[in-house]
């Protein structure tokens, strides 16, 4: 204990020089750090809700090398990221460190920009990840009830619905739940790969595989083809790294958890780090687990449906679903669609905790319409209670367009990834052109700081011009990829916002105040007694 309460006090220091008093309760592990970033990721997640995506993007082929690819490279980002936050170890995070690198006076306009694609990347990524979960709970009843009408639009946004209330309610009124569900999910995460890639495997069903050539494309460029509409095998490749590059995303959360973490300055470094290389391995095993379960005699009858070919399977609604059970059969694909779904629900309940942190940090230096509101934290709970419902709100209207667009998930995940990738690498960008303003923490990269850096920085660059081009062929309205839309229209706000009345009074992360102020703030957290029945909703 004592040694906890002594890294405590050394944490708090380091956050009073870094300008901000000790708002949050600091009790979290390097492990429960470590755990947000991962549940966040989610291979569960990810990989399978946008499994759809790849096998029409090329299939097994593009979503086996684009994840070795993608995870290598989003390794470089994360080392990058992991020397800022050791140095900078501030719930802000990314736009924190880009007031703190750029040079000159430049710091207001870098940091309010970082800080605004932070922000929709989070959001967008919240949304992508429980719009996941309402697919598999929709898949999950239409399979317990034998009724395809769960897996109607409607039904998957009110199920939509459903989820992101449940998961503001918990990071409002079960917080030290969230914190040991975190913990919990990282084994759930690792169990729930190996159960479903040895059922998979060993199923009756399944005993005869996908052969080599089919899983890695070793009969050529035409293997990268895919069910898209585009004839040009390279750009349907590109196309389809979204399944690894979506992802890979939301380890950030480390960085914005450092103010409620112990030995901050190697904890979130750490978290970052171990959270990216690990799902790369465990999401490798997966996909190429559920991949060699896909049918490959045809036409096939799958609980009662006739599948006439593979386009037929990839087209299917939630296609990793109806791959379970060919597979396994009806019961044991019901047991391992549940296993997904705690999987994705754990993901979007941290990734709805990631939100609320990096919005009340946000909100903490003025940037967020009504900051005041935003920036609220619960007397009787020390969380941030308004600025999580924030994320929750905003990931279910950026979801909402899937009622009249059946692409509409492929555009919220393009949006999580140019949003948040943007804001990774701005601070990156930063720290290699104006090196002598950074002084490196305890965590640092040395001589390979450099090539890290500089080959994440053109990937990223690379990615947010594929992500933003058209996905299907032909181009109408219900296939249109509104990417550029959504990510025109918050650039636009914050860039005119900036412009006519940011510039005047935005400088950046603020000071709170001195040493004696700060400590003054926390004894009025730490003293200031809730009435019976406060709920966090009032200031």
């Amino acid at each position: 204990m004592a040694t906890s309460d002594h890294a405590a006090t050394s944490d708090t220091e380091q956050l009073h020089r870094l300008g901000y008093a000790q708002e949050l309760t600091r009790s979290m592990s390097h492990f429960s750090n470590f755990a947000i970033s991962f549940t966040i990721i989610s291979i569960l997640s990810g990989c399978l809700t946008l499994y759809g995506f790849g096998l029409q993007h090329g299939g097994p082929p593009t979503m086996l090398w684009g994840w070795l690819l993608v995870g290598t490279l989003v390794l470089f980002a994360g080392l990058s990221m992991a020397e800022i936050c050791s140095a900078y170890p501030t719930a802000g995070g990314l736009y924190y460190w880009a007031a703190k690198l750029a040079p000159g006076k430049s710091g207001p306009i870098w940091s309010w920009f970082t800080g605004w694609f932070n922000l929709l990347g989070q959001v967008a990524v919240t949304a992508g990840i429980s719009f996941g979960a309402a697919f598999s709970v929709s898949a999950f009843l239409a399979l317990f009830t034998n009724q395809a009408y769960w897996l109607s639009r409607g039904h998957t946004i009110a199920i939509l619905a459903v989820i992101l209330l449940a998961q503001g309610l918990l990071n409002t009124f079960g917080i030290r739940l969230v914190a040991l569900l975190n913990n919990v999910s990282v084994w759930w995460h690792l169990a729930g790969v190996a159960i479903i890639v040895a059922i998979l495997y060993g199923a009756p069903s399944s005993h005869s595989h996908q052969s080599a050539s089919f899983l890695f494309g070793s009969s050529g460029w035409h293997a990268f083809s895919g069910l898209s509409g585009y004839s040009i095998p390279f750009y349907v490749f590109l196309i389809g790294l979204l399944n690894a590059q979506y992802t890979f995303t939301g380890y950030d959360a480390s960085a914005h958890v450092t103010e409620e973490t112990l030995n901050a300055s190697a904890g979130g470094p750490r978290g970052i780090v171990h959270s990216i290389w690990i799902s790369l391995i465990a999401g490798f095993i997966l996909l190429l687990g559920v991949s060699m379960a896909i049918p490959h005699h045809y036409p096939v009858t799958i609980g009662g449906i006739a599948f006439p070919n593979y386009a037929s399977i990839a087209s299917a609604t939630v296609p990793w679903a109806t791959i379970f059970q060919y597979a396994a059969g009806r019961v044991l694909a019901e047991l391992l669609i549940l296993v997904v779904i705690g999987a994705q629900f754990f993901c979007g309940m941290s990734s709805v905790t990631a939100n609320s942190r990096m919005i009340f940090a946000f909100s903490r230096d003025g940037a967020v319409p009504f900051s005041s509101f935003w920036h609220h934290v619960s007397p009787r709970r020390h969380v941030p209670v308004h600025s999580a419902w924030f994320g929750a709100v905003g990931a279910f209207i950026l979801s909402a367009p899937y009622l009249w667009s059946p692409v509409a998930y492929g555009a919220v995940t393009s949006i999580a990834v140019i949003g948040l990738y943007v804001a990774y690498l701005i601070p990156v960008f930063l720290r290699r052109i104006n090196g002598a303003a950074f002084t490196p923490g305890p965590w640092r990269l040395g001589k390979w700081g450099p090539f890290f850096g500089w080959v994440a920085i053109v990937w990223v660059v690379f990615i947010c011009i594929i992500f933003m081009l058209p996905q299907f062929s032909p181009v109408t309205l219900s296939s249109f990829n509104y990417t550029p839309l959504a990510v025109v229209v918050v650039l636009g706000f914050a860039g005119i916002w900036y412009a006519v009345s940011a510039r005047h009074w935005f400088v950046g992360p603020k000071i709170q105040g001195t040493p004696e102020e700060l400590a003054a703030i926390e004894r009025e957290l730490s003293l200031q007694v809730s009435p019976p029945g406060d709920d966090g909703a009032t200031s």
